[in-house]
């Protein structure tokens, strides 16, 4: 039987406390905060959708009802937009999801990590399907038409092999992020290259390269037992990387897909600010404005 090669659903883990980003989201989810004028969720679910995605999961958990409002119809909202005449602001919040597009939500009752937030949406995963996720603490602005994500989910149905977005950072930034192991294979014009392990927040001078993961995956449905094979370390949380590391382990088929674009870590405020700067300069009456502040 031939290998099922498209994808079609994408995991949205948005269960986060935000705790990087307090005091701000001790009240708004950290997704809904904006980047210039949209809530970094929406950046991320349009990703997607322009890159083929057709449902969307987000997994989520009691006090983030917010987010769901957000993808929902207003009327009285809309009605009072269009009664006033307010077209362009009625078109911004209006249809925010295509609608041949399917959202749907699951919980995550307790913070028990990436990987037990990924296995809550397993039902929702058709045997045999391969499926992305995407981590919306993840800014990825795109450099040029075909988004990084396009390119992964094209060479995934090429290939039929799993996709990691990594990007090249400075070796004292390792211990901040999950790390590949290239074997010390260097990206050539070939957009991807063979993972042997991951290996979480290493210190430089152990880290086995400075490639680091970026929050977007195409995995396959495989990936589901390797997750409930994986123990929950000291902390209780049942990592993504350990059951990724399995797959390498045993299998040959995860590769690190180098980005092309610029990526903000918005779960921090140093990206946060950077992706909305990013933005800004690219709008020209902000761009003015910013002039005028600066020479102030």
């Amino acid at each position: 039987m031939k290998k099922i090669r498209q994808i079609k659903k994408a995991i949205i883990p948005v269960a986060g406390l935000g705790t990087r980003m307090l005091p701000a989201t001790k009240a708004i989810p950290k997704e809904l905060l904006p980047i210039l004028d949209k809530p970094l969720i929406q950046y991320v679910v349009e990703e997607a959708i322009s890159a083929g995605i057709k449902e969307i999961i987000l997994v989520t958990r009691s006090g983030k009802e917010a987010i769901e409002n957000h993808f929902d119809v207003n009327f009285e909202l809309e009605y009072l937009l269009e009664r006033k005449g307010k077209k362009k602001i009625l078109k911004s919040i209006k249809n925010v999801i295509p609608k041949d597009i399917k959202i749907s939500s699951v919980k995550q009752d307790r913070a028990l990590g990436l990987g037990h937030a990924i296995l809550c949406a397993s039902h929702l995963i058709d045997k045999g399907e391969p499926f992305a996720i995407l981590l919306p603490d993840e800014f990825v602005l795109n450099n040029d038409s075909k988004n990084d994500f396009l390119r992964m989910i094209n060479c995934f149905k090429k290939e039929g092999k799993g996709q990691i977005l990594v990007e090249k950072i400075k070796n004292n930034e390792t211990s901040k992020y999950g790390i590949v192991n290239l074997d010390n294979k260097k990206f050539g014009k070939k957009e991807n290259l063979k993972i042997t392990g991951f290996v979480e927040k290493p210190l430089a001078k152990s880290a086995p390269s400075n490639y680091r993961i970026i929050g977007r995956y195409i995995l396959p449905h495989e990936v589901f037992n390797y997750i409930n094979k994986t123990s929950s370390g000291k902390d209780g949380e049942i990592q993504l990387t350990d059951a990724l590391n399995h797959i390498v382990e045993e299998q040959t088929n995860l590769e690190a897909f180098l980005s092309k674009s610029d990526i903000y870590d918005c779960g921090t405020k140093k990206g946060f600010i950077g992706a909305n700067i990013a933005l800004a300069l690219s709008d020209k009456e902000i761009l003015k404005y910013i002039k005028e502040i600066l020479r102030r």
